[in-house]
């Protein structure tokens, strides 16, 4: 069994061998690593799937825009520095020092949701493995100190771009959405389905919102996983009624599992009900294949 198989085996991830490789070879040179792609495609099960292969502690920070310098490096508490000043002792380490000096994996959920101040932080730990504390001195990396980091597009409602000096400390590793079968697969992996029919309708839905005009953004598997296992719910309940899914059934469990994933352009009828009703129209009624239906749809440039 090769590296890859091992990883995928015990984390169970579908697919993915080149995004594999590369991250295990980036980490293993000792690097700095970015992964970049839209919500929904792996990204931090990559990242700590490989760290834990390659057997790294991390230690994780989520990021938002309301994350703070002192909570990324450390802070003092007021009542023991009453009590007995600017000492270690009433120094709380953040999860920065933390990884520094335990030569442990710093992993950085959603870095460009931070603001930009907190991201500069980072730059001399990621250059000179070093860091200055106020009241603390000097903070040097120890042995094994990596920084791997996600982030989504740009595009994406509470994003930023990172700065040219941060970016040119990284080495950067793109994901993109996997293949149809591959996301059939892990489809049938998270909800134990058996009904092929069901799972590939949920996937081409699913996939047609990524490539369909009436959508600025699309949903990532988690829409179909969702889907196929609201939908075998919804049949449970009234198994008498009919022998398999109806078509009204699915609509309801697409409805509801495609609906906080997606986003409608904003130049074209807004109406989420409108454009699944085309979704189903080309996927269930005709039985299209979006990737190819699609396909030319998909080469235009979006607003």
């Amino acid at each position: 069994m090769t590296p890859i198989e091992k990883i995928q085996r015990e984390h169970g991830i579908v697919g993915r061998e080149a995004e594999l490789t590369m991250a295990l070879a980036v980490l293993g040179a000792g690097r700095h690593l970015l992964l970049e792609g839209p919500v929904g495609v792996g990204k931090t099960t990559v990242a700590l799937a490989v760290c834990s292969h390659l057997g790294r502690d991390t230690v994780r920070v989520d990021g938002d825009d309301r994350y703070s310098e002192n909570k990324l490096t450390g802070w003092f508490d007021p009542p023991l520095v009453l009590q007995q000043g600017y000492r270690e002792e009433s120094f709380f380490p953040g999860p920065l020092v933390e990884a520094m000096r335990e030569g442990r994996v710093l992993f950085i959920n959603e870095l460009n949701r931070m603001p930009e101040s907190v991201q500069n932080v980072l730059l001399p730990a990621l250059d000179e493995r070093l860091l200055q504390v106020p009241h603390i001195g000097e903070v040097r990396a120890a042995e094994g100190f990596q920084v791997v980091a996600t982030q989504n597009p740009v595009e994406y409602v509470g994003t930023g771009h990172l700065s040219e000096a941060l970016r040119d400390r990284f080495e950067h590793l793109a994901l993109a959405y996997q293949p149809a079968a591959e996301e059939s697969a892990i489809v049938v992996a998270e909800t134990g389905s058996d009904d092929a029919a069901l799972v590939l309708t949920a996937v081409r839905l699913t996939r047609a919102t990524r490539l369909h005009p009436r959508f600025r953004k699309g949903a990532s598997v988690r829409g179909a996983i969702a889907t196929v296992a609201i939908a075998e719910q919804l049949w449970s309940e009234n198994r008498d009624a009919c022998g398999t899914v109806s078509r009204e059934t699915l609509r309801r469990a697409a409805e509801a599992a495609l609906t906080t994933r997606v986003d409608l352009r904003d130049d074209i009828d807004a109406d989420f009900a409108l454009a699944l009703d085309e979704l189903f129209e080309l996927v269930v009624d005709r039985g299209e294949d979006p990737d190819v239906a699609l396909a030319p749809v998909a080469a235009l440039p979006k607003a």
